[in-house]
């Protein structure tokens, strides 16, 4: 269990307001992304199905963000997924990717317009080319909420992404959402999605700093 002080009021001195000098393992992140070959593994009444999807993600940097004592750096972001040739929202989802330089801490927290919400966590160095976050439902911090329907339905029981930082700029993830479909709870179903990201644009400032 992580040792905090009683002074839970007071916030760091010296601040840097450089977010993109100390996002950690977050850095190579930052901007503009597109992917063209997703694979997502979704649950359907007949079984497993596979589906292709391309995406666009923006990650743009925010202030730096304090809890009395506790400092973030971070990224907030929105992601949108299509099916090939299909203008239709696949699936969309916002969040914020957070970097806690105290601690080696990456969490990301995610909503997506199914009735979900979910907080993940890992530990990283600040120059790792890869990393692991996880959320889990039975946890009071970095846990999982859904909508009444999902919990009858499709009980989330975990969620995990793994990152990946290429050498030739892209970075790729790989998510497994486990969950307990109803009528087949004996076998936990891993609904796992993919995909390798290039960048397309460069992030940008507070809109407001631009203005300073």
């Amino acid at each position: 269990m992580t040792e905090f002080s009683n002074d839970i009021y007071t916030e760091p001195s010296g601040i840097d307001m450089d977010t993109l000098a100390n996002l950690g393992p977050l850095r190579p992140m930052v901007g503009i992304w597109e992917g063209q070959r997703g694979l997502d593994i979704k649950p359907k009444a007949d079984g497993p199905r596979k589906q292709a999807y391309v995406e666009r993600i923006e990650l743009q940097p925010i202030d730096p963000v304090t809890n009395g004592p506790q400092l973030f750096y971070g990224l907030r972001y929105v992601l949108i997924i299509n099916k090939p040739d299909n203008i239709k929202t696949y699936h969309e989802q916002v969040g914020y990717w957070l970097w806690e330089p105290a601690t080696n801490t990456v969490i990301q927290t995610l909503a997506i317009p199914r009735g979900q919400i979910a907080m993940a966590s890992g530990t990283a160095a600040p120059d790792a080319k890869s990393f692991e976050l996880v959320a889990q439902r039975e946890k009071n911090d970095y846990g999982i909420c859904s909508n009444p329907f999902l919990e009858f339905g499709f009980k989330t029981t975990e969620y995990r992404i793994k990152v990946s930082i290429n050498d030739d700029g892209t970075w790729g993830y790989e998510e497994d959402t486990v969950m307990l479909i109803r009528g087949k709870e004996s076998e936990p179903f891993h609904h796992v999605d993919r995909n390798l990201l290039h960048k397309v644009a460069e992030p940008t400032p507070n809109p407001l700093a631009r203005k300073a």
